[in-house]
């Protein structure tokens, strides 16, 4: 489920709140990435625990509707369908979907009063107003609970109900809005293997995170070796925590990560210092790292898989 670019910044995340308190042991620090990646799953499990028990809100609105003693239009052909249909369904019935929101404990993490106030003012959209007012289909029904979760994420209260239990939300939400699109498609999805697919994978979260998080670590002074020479006129304790973090990050991928191609790396870490670091903070790191990169490749210490790699 997670992309490089997430495991990029949760190592980045990782190795400055080792720089700020030294004291935290090596098994410390990959604890506390592990635990940042083991966040991003629960963090996608939270919002979809959200969207489905909003949509679930609408029984009470249409137990509310038959009860008018004047009802609409509207209220005469409502039907809960934004709750009881095949997809919204096929997870709440899913036995280890349900399990994992027990164990998470999520139902007290948000309040009923929350989620009524959220669908209500959802019900109030054009689209969903609309949704209920027609026959639909599958495919509609797909499109309405994409549409639910695409106000959620707009909504001040989801948004504060999220942030306030994941503080990874601004960092994972591309990947969880992916992640929830895919899942929602997916259904009807029978067994309890289907969530295997969500959790971060070995290839991106060990082989490549854990491996650039130890090199990172362990060669710290070799590093700083092929640093400091090109800073020239800087002395290295004056550049920012989190750029120095971020070009010792990218100086591992270009020597020990030989399936990256060398320019990806760069643009990738010069996006990471557009979000994490300063304003100046990209030309510095992107003159730094072909500086670095040339003089690495001239020692022959960069050593790509396939052609066209290496630059």
């Amino acid at each position: 489920m997670l992309s490089r670019r997430n495991v990029r910044v949760k190592v980045m995340q990782t190795l400055y709140a080792q720089n700020r308190d030294q004291s935290l042991s090596h098994k410390d620090v990959l604890k506390m990435y592990n635990d940042k990646i083991e966040e991003s799953f629960d963090l996608l499990l939270f919002s979809l625990y959200n969207v489905l028990n909003i949509a679930k809100v609408a029984t009470e609105d249409y137990m509310k509707r038959k009860a008018k003693h004047l009802p609409s239009e509207i209220d005469k052909v409502f039907q809960p369908k934004l709750w009881d249909n095949v997809m919204v369904q096929s997870l709440m019935k899913n036995p280890e979907v349900i399990r994992l929101f027990e164990k998470k404990s999520f139902a007290q993490k948000v309040d009923k009063d929350h989620l009524n106030k959220m669908y209500f003012d959802f019900s109030k959209e054009e689209s969903y107003q609309n949704f209920i007012s027609h026959e639909t289909n599958d495919e509609q029904i797909l499109e309405i609970l994409l549409e639910l979760f695409r106000f959620c994420r707009k909504n001040e209260l989801f948004v504060e109900i999220i942030e306030d239990n994941f503080a990874n939300w601004e960092d994972d939400k591309s990947l969880i809005i992916g992640a929830i699109k895919k899942m929602l498609k997916a259904q009807p999805e029978d067994g309890q293997k289907f969530l295997i697919e969500y959790y971060p994978d070995d290839e991106t979260v060990k082989e490549y995170g854990y491996h650039v998080l130890e090199k990172t670590l362990s060669d710290d002074n070799i590093l700083l070796e092929y640093i400091e020479p090109v800073l020239q006129n800087w002395d290295s304790e004056r550049v920012a925590i989190i750029d120095m973090i971020i070009i010792k990050m990218a100086i591992v991928e270009f020597i020990y990560c030989p399936s990256i191609p060398s320019k990806v790396t760069i643009n990738e870490y010069v996006e990471l210092s557009k979000t994490y670091s300063t304003s100046k903070s990209k030309e510095f790191i992107n003159g730094i790292l072909d500086k670095i990169l040339k003089e690495l490749i001239a020692r022959d210490l960069v050593i790509k898989e396939g052609r066209g790699l290496l630059d």
